[in-house]
């Protein structure tokens, strides 16, 4: 059987849904799995025949076929850019996912990430030939300490999660070192899941606070919460529900007069760089994530990096290691014993060095001018979706927002469609759909952040979709159009209860998959 007859008759079952036999979609291609493709004995190379030599195996060597596909250069080329061509990216078009900036990366970064002086820098080298790459280290912490208005930053941790983690272990670190025992970190309930899971993590008991009916930190909910045995809050400012905490430094006050710490989760900086200083808020330490900020590759889970700013109470608390400069250079403090009151090493070396070219390139390619205005234009787009949409979907706070706009679903109300079905139409008119369903904090949430890079036209013609859509669903009887959506991409709606609970995450041939049933 032909390579394509097997393709087909693989994809019987999903062709009965499609309006080709392939399943293809005019040029959008069915892609099987590698596995699925090719025959035995077919090879993209010429290799000489492997020499008889004795077993080392002891028995242990393969006696069935290792079950490789055999495919040749041009079907293995064809495989691999097809599913490429399957990724939606931001390079690809608007991508409105909020809580989570989708930032464009300047191919200029790239550029720079791939000089040879920085692409092939190795953690041992000795000291004396890294000169240059822990300068440029050096420089990056001066900008992060600068925007921040904070004394102090490690610039180990691998990602923002692991930021948190380092932020909160030089506060467990700090309430040690002063003989307390502090056993309560607050936490709003509109907090990025990762908050809590980092309180729990260092041995802390979470404590939700609510939120008001403005989408902010119920104050006087905190207030009656503070306490002795509080080590710390942490709150996201802006929050996720895309609104500035007004009353941040009261919180700020609040807490310190319990002798607690101010954690801030700097997820969104990006609203606020060049425009608030978080050192000027009360903040004691905040990771950064340079992907959502300063532009360096989102996504895939890593490279990543979160360095975290500290308060001049946590300066002394950073891990290892961290550069220094004297009279002879840059050096590299490594050793525990060298700084006497950190917490010791968070990772095997210094960072994502990737990450730190990429991020300084943007910095200095924009000034602090052009942060500024970075931190404005995303506003600014967030806000005019906001304002143009506010009368066909529906708000979920009065007033402006920052750099996020928070719808909720009363405007389906009646409709039969959900904020899950309204998304999935968003598939069909070319869109990635925005974030779903969180905050919790709001029912049916539909969160959208566009980034500062997107035009207007790009932006006009997202709100025009969006539109379009709703007044569509407030028609009345559009549920099940809604409900079989998306219809133009390779799969339908997928049973996404079923690929949560009983994911096929290993590929096995057809007879062992069917002795498995059986």
């Amino acid at each position: 059987m032909s390579d394509w007859s097997k393709a087909l008759s693989s994809f019987e079952g999903a062709a009965e849904n499609m309006p080709t036999m392939t399943g293809n979609l005019g040029l959008q291609l069915e892609e099987p799995l590698i596995f699925e493709q090719g025959e035995d004995g077919r090879t993209g190379v010429d290799l000489p025949p492997v020499p008889k030599v004795g077993s080392k195996l002891g028995g242990l060597a393969r006696k069935g076929k290792i079950g490789l596909p055999g495919l040749s250069e041009p079907q293995v080329v064809r495989h691999y850019t097809r599913l490429s061509q399957k990724n939606y990216a931001i390079d690809a078009g608007l991508y409105p996912l909020g809580s989570c900036t989708m930032k464009h990366n300047p191919r200029l970064n790239e550029k720079m990430a791939r000089l040879a002086g920085f692409s092939d820098v190795h953690p041992l080298q000795p000291v004396s030939t890294v000169q240059g790459a822990l300068e440029l280290i050096d420089t990056l912490a001066h900008w992060l300490k600068t925007l921040t208005g904070m004394p102090a930053v490690a610039m180990s941790p691998a990602a923002g999660a692991h930021g948190e983690l380092c932020g909160m272990m030089a506060i467990r670190a700090a309430i040690e070192a002063k003989g307390e025992r502090r056993t309560r970190v607050l936490v709003p309930e509109s907090a990025h899941g990762t908050n809590p899971a980092t309180a729990a993590a260092c041995g802390y008991t979470v404590d939700p606070i609510p939120a008001n009916e403005r989408g902010r930190v119920d104050i006087e909910a905190f207030r009656a919460k503070l306490g002795p045995d509080v080590a710390a809050v942490m709150i996201t400012n802006p929050n996720t529900c895309g609104l500035f905490e007004s009353e941040i430094i009261e919180i700020a006050e609040l807490i310190h007069s319990v002798g607690g710490y101010f954690y801030c989760d700097g997820a969104n900086f990006n609203a606020i760089v060049g425009r608030v200083r978080p050192g000027d808020l009360g903040v004691d330490a905040m990771h950064i994530n340079l992907h959502k900020t300063f532009s360096t590759p989102h996504g895939g889970g890593g490279p990543g990096a979160g360095p975290v700013v500290l308060s001049e109470a946590l300066a002394k608390f950073v891990p290892v290691p961290y550069v220094v400069h004297g009279k002879d250079g840059y050096s590299v403090v490594e050793s525990e014993g060298a700084a006497e009151d950190g917490f010791g090493r968070l990772k095997a070396f210094h960072g994502q060095m990737g990450m730190f070219v990429r991020a300084l390139t943007y910095m200095m390619s924009h000034g602090a001018d052009g942060l500024r205005q970075v931190a404005s234009d995303a506003v600014l787009n967030a806000n005019y979706i906001l304002a143009c949409l506010k009368d066909e979907m529906s708000p979920a706070f009065d007033g402006p927002c920052m750099h996020e706009a928070l719808f909720d679903d009363d405007f389906l109300k009646g409709t039969g469609v959900t904020t899950l079905d309204f998304a999935k139409a968003m598939i069909d008119e070319g869109y990635h759909p925005m974030t779903m369903y969180f905050p919790l904090v709001v029912h049916g949430a539909l969160l959208i952040e566009p980034t500062e890079t997107e035009s207007k036209e790009a932006i006009d013609q997202f709100i025009a979709v969006l539109a379009g859509l709703a007044k569509k669903a407030k028609q009345g009887d559009q549920a099940d159009w809604f409900k079989a959506a998306p219809r133009f991409t390779p799969r339908r709606r997928l049973d996404e209860t079923a690929a949560a609970r009983k994911p096929m995450l290993r590929w096995k041939p057809e007879e062992q998959s069917k002795d498995a049933a059986d």
